[in-house]
């Protein structure tokens, strides 16, 4: 296992690859989480567009440069909407990210839902500690949204259902983990606020997104979201309580520079 940070040449070069690109990112995610995702995308040059608008999930499914799918959303949209995206991205050979929100709290039905889109080949799966033990079939033990578990304690589960799947998990927590099964990588730091600030969590799906979009190692990229996550909030950590680290948050995304 090796560490990543923001000071590391990887996390920097595919930072600097979303800088250049500016791609267009499509996602499926809650209202509760929708404007602060579309702001972590505006922050760092991407364009994003949220929602299953008409004929949105199958033509920016397909075209756009990267596609992340909340689960969450299905509070506005149907199934057969988000799976329509997922099935438009995997035809249309464009990474896109999974995050399982909420799966394995008691709700048979919409975890039924969130397991079917596995048949599409997420490029990634982010969430807590929770929802990714209890997708690779273990008990999670979530209370709604929150995890009562630790990102240690998924580690285990994630490399095996990585591999298993051909995907790349990332499970958030006091150490970041994210592998693709073989490799490893821990990112450490950030803030204890980002936890209350909503849909902070959901809002690093998109980011994931737009690493993928034009990456040069998928796992780095992955890695890299999480370490700019990461030292962002650490620079805004002088903020007075959680209203104001959010803007600080995002100020100090906007304002970051991979030649710094």
């Amino acid at each position: 296992m090796k560490d990543l940070s923001w000071n590391d040449a990887a996390a920097r070069r595919e930072f600097s690859r979303l800088k250049q690109m500016k791609p267009f990112c499509y996602g499926l995610t809650n209202y509760v989480a929708a404007g602060l995702s579309a702001n972590v995308l505006l922050a760092v040059g991407a364009a994003p567009a949220i929602g299953t608008a008409m004929d949105w999930p199958s033509v920016f499914g397909r075209h756009a440069h990267a596609v992340w799918i909340n689960a969450a959303c299905l509070m506005s949209c149907g199934p057969e909407e988000i799976r329509t995206a997922a099935r438009a991205a995997h035809e249309g050979n464009v990474p896109w990210v999974l995050d399982p929100v909420a799966i394995g709290a008691g709700a048979p039905e919409y975890d039924a839902v969130i397991r079917s889109l596995l048949e599409f080949k997420p490029t990634a799966i982010r969430g807590n500690a929770s929802e990714l033990i209890a997708l690779a079939g273990g008990q999670g033990g979530g209370q709604g949204v929150e995890t009562t578990m630790t990102s240690d304690q998924a580690l285990p589960y994630l490399q095996s259902f990585a591999a298993e799947m051909g995907t790349i998990a990332a499970v958030s927590g006091p150490v970041d983990y994210i592998t693709d099964g073989s490799a490893t990588i821990a990112v450490r730091g950030g803030d204890a606020r980002l936890t209350l600030v909503t849909g902070a969590g959901c809002a690093l799906g998109s980011l994931i997104a737009g690493m993928l979009a034009n990456a040069e190692d998928r796992l780095e990229a992955v890695a890299a979201a999480h370490a700019v996550y990461a030292v962002a909030a650490e620079r805004a950590s002088g903020a007075v309580g959680t209203g104001s680290f959010a803007v600080q948050f995002l100020d100090h995304l906007s304002l970051l520079d991979p030649t710094e």
